[in-house]
């Protein structure tokens, strides 16, 4: 049965930070949401796929070998595949993410992300 998704329901129903939601999958690709505040990422690259971010509330920078990118509520930025990248994150800032399954793991994530 087809039935909307509320994205901000479903980021406000995530009790604990740094666990990402699966919310949706489609062509291969996870749609996850997720809480974050006071984190930075180690630098990672994703060899295969592209990932992308959406601010949902709040704001967060992307830091890639080019530097620091604000993006803010709002906003979506694409990370092409094979970019390394980190997110910073200095306040509590809600996300969407999407990226083809298996992108996402225990390694690049925080060490939270469930398969």
């Amino acid at each position: 049965m087809l039935k909307p998704v509320n994205i901000l329901n479903k980021v406000n129903a995530v009790d604990k930070l740094y666990v990402y939601e699966k919310i949706g999958r489609f062509n291969g690709n996870v749609l996850s949401v997720v809480n974050v505040a006071n984190r930075t990422l180690d630098f990672h690259v994703h060899e295969n796929s592209d990932e992308l971010f959406y601010v949902i509330e709040g704001s967060f920078q992307l830091e890639t070998d080019d530097g620091l990118i604000p993006v803010n509520s709002g906003e979506f930025i694409i990370v092409p595949k094979g970019t390394r990248h980190r997110p910073v994150v200095n306040e509590l800032s809600k996300f969407l993410m999407i990226e083809m399954e298996g992108t996402l793991n225990k390694e690049n994530s925080g060490d939270l992300y469930e398969e």
